[in-house]
């Protein structure tokens, strides 16, 4: 676990960083198994008929096997489109089996925009999210862009709420004791390691 005392959140994002993206090939793939391991039957996955994932990047584990499995067991598949205007805007559309991607301007794999195929964040059942760093209590530290922050800033007016399930993907050695919160966090359900659960 990395203790964040004295760093500020640029210097905890770079140090983290840094981290993920050491991991060997193999890690990596080891690391992409045991996720799988830790969410393909839980109910959260199970009863999810709407999925958002991501495509790694970086470093970030890899949440392809699950994206397969649910693809497998006829869920549909949702990825995140970055749009060209606002460029502070994201959107999920579906995805089938053989999607032709193309890289958007972060070099990230997303599939040509097609509104008709894109879903509210608010009727998926369960988004995955990328994350940089995260605390036991829900905390998450991403990429700094906002994207997420923005799609889920519907969630701050609300106290309660059913959908989607937030669910943070991570390596273990992005753990950090503590991360302050910013007003526009949105806490996450859980984080899902390749070893554990943590839930506040």
């Amino acid at each position: 676990m990395i203790e964040s005392a004295g760093l500020s959140r640029a210097q905890l994002r770079r140090l983290l960083r840094q981290k993920r993206r050491a991991l060997s090939t193999s890690a990596q793939r080891q690391a992409a198994l045991g996720l799988y391991r830790q969410l393909a039957q839980q109910p959260q996955f199970r009863r999810a008929r709407h999925i958002a994932l991501y495509l790694p990047n970086d470093g970030e584990i890899d949440p392809r096997p699950l994206l397969r499995e649910a693809q497998r067991r006829g869920k549909r598949t949702y990825l995140p489109v970055l749009s060209a205007w606002p460029r502070t805007k994201m959107v999920f559309q579906r995805i089938t089996r053989h999607e032709k991607l193309a890289g958007n301007r972060f070099r990230i794999l997303e599939p040509r925009p097609q509104p008709a195929r894109q879903r509210k964040i608010w009727a998926l059942d369960l988004v995955l999210l990328p994350l940089v760093g995260f605390d036991d209590r829900g905390g998450r530290l991403g990429m700094g862009g906002g994207f997420y922050d923005r799609s889920l800033a519907y969630l701050r007016q609300r106290k309660n709420w059913h959908k989607p399930t937030l669910l943070g993907l991570a390596h273990e050695c992005q753990r950090v004791d503590a991360l302050a919160m910013a007003s526009w966090d949105v806490p996450l359900q859980a984080t899902v390691t390749n070893k554990a659960w943590y839930r506040d």
